[in-house]
């Protein structure tokens, strides 16, 4: 157990909160009825991105500028590096408190968080294709200037600002037994918890990573921060390949444990916020929600799960919806091999007709050479009213006789 002495606490967070008072906005909890109807019990999100900049970053920054000393503070001038929400949440934090903002972000970032980073009047520099190659920048400027770097997630400050979510989540859900936050860095997780558990110790906190990144489990197995060889997933925004020595010691010390969910639950949930509450979110913010929608009875409800921010770029939208379409069965996609003759293709067109699914794009192949000769390929992608529908429409074509590929589980 970590010298808690050392680590952010409840008074620690609520003092950042009312230095804060005015400046961020409370951010409501939204009830989830199909979440609920799916636990047995109420399930609210906390909607940050309904904060400043689109994300729960602007409470960290905030919290960490207007903390400067005063050597600190003679520069006017803060540096950061990010490829989205820490970039908007320093840019934001410093226009706010007076301060110049210079930010790196790689040179691939989505230019919607580009932009959006500008416009808070940050000075944005493109450099490198990762974060890693970001952050690099950013310290070697720094050094370079005299700019205050502020770090994504591991520094009390930026903690404790995080934290102020925990606060109000037991000020707007006095009831609750269950927090889910998405953890990346863990600085979220750490705030939260660190406000949370000292006060209510029978509220479960549980961060949520997403599987292809997730560093936290086997670090806390192992006692001390791990490095991950290799991460992707779809939520970049949480895609951190290594806790950091502060927030892995506040979550060791405070949280009840890192669960993880698989891009396709992430894809899910999104496709869930939007139809069925009308919220648009990123994927690294709709990490917690997923817990809930894929483990309904894990969790002890009544549940709040952060949804920790909305910046998506609307390209990438797009391409998550078709995702979360394919992830819930309702987008299908297979294909079809028969012979190359007439009447052929409309024979199982009259199946899929019969079955009621819609046929969204039809791509013929004649000249692969892995079909034999006069034989076709037919690609489809076909809507459906999800998992049992597709299932009955496969079957029902194997049974006529055509070959028949699920491009989605091949």
């Amino acid at each position: 157990m970590p010298d808690t002495t050392v680590l952010v606490g409840h008074d620690d967070v609520a003092a950042a909160a009312a230095e804060m008072a005015g400046v961020l906005r409370t951010t409501p909890l939204q009830p989830v009825r199909p979440l609920a109807e799916a636990v047995g019990g109420p399930v609210h999100l906390k909607s940050e991105q309904l904060q400043h900049g689109g994300s729960f970053k602007v409470r960290g920054a905030l919290c960490r500028i207007a903390r400067l000393t005063p050597e600190e503070r003679a520069a006017h001038h803060v540096v950061a590096a990010s490829a989205g929400n820490h970039a908007q949440g320093v840019a934001l934090a410093a226009e706010r408190l007076g301060f110049r903002a210079t930010i790196f972000m790689p040179s691939g970032a989505p230019l919607p968080k580009v932009a959006a980073t500008q416009g808070y009047g940050a000075t944005v520099e493109l450099v490198g294709n990762t974060v890693e190659d970001a952050l690099t920048a950013a310290k070697a400027y720094a050094e370079r200037t005299g700019a205050v770097f502020v770090h994504p997630f591991d520094h009390p400050d930026v903690i404790a600002g995080q934290g102020t979510i925990g606060l109000e989540i037991l000020a707007q859900c006095p009831d609750v037994r269950t927090i889910l936050v998405a953890v990346g860095g863990g600085g979220l997780l750490s705030g939260v918890a660190a406000a949370v558990k000292p006060v209510r110790p029978d509220v479960k906190v549980f961060g949520v990573q997403a599987a292809g990144a997730a560093a936290f489990p086997p670090s806390l197995a192992a006692g001390a921060p791990v490095s991950l060889d290799r991460y992707a997933t779809i939520a970049d925004g949480i895609a951190v390949g290594r806790p950091g020595d502060l927030t892995f010691a506040h979550v060791q010390a405070y949280a009840d444990g890192v669960v993880t969910v698989s891009d396709e639950d992430i894809s899910r949930t999104l496709l869930l916020l939007l139809e069925r509450s009308k919220i648009v979110a990123e994927p690294a913010g709709a990490a917690g929600v997923a817990a809930v929608q894929a483990f309904p009875h894990g969790f002890e409800p009544p549940v709040v799960a952060v949804l920790s921010g909305g910046n998506i770029d609307p390209l990438l939208l797009v391409k998550q919806i078709e995702y979360g379409l394919t992830a819930a069965g309702r987008y299908l996609r297979f294909t079809v091999l028969f012979p190359d003759r007439p009447g052929v293709l409309a024979s199982m067109l009259d199946i899929v007709a019969a079955h009621r699914a819609n046929i969204l794009d039809v791509l013929h192949q004649r000249r692969d050479p892995r079909l034999a000769l006069g034989e076709v390929a037919v690609d489809f992608s076909v809507e459906t009213r999800g998992p049992e529908h597709a299932r009955e429409l496969l079957a029902a074509l194997r049974t006529a006789g055509y070959v028949v590929t699920d491009r989605h589980t091949a």
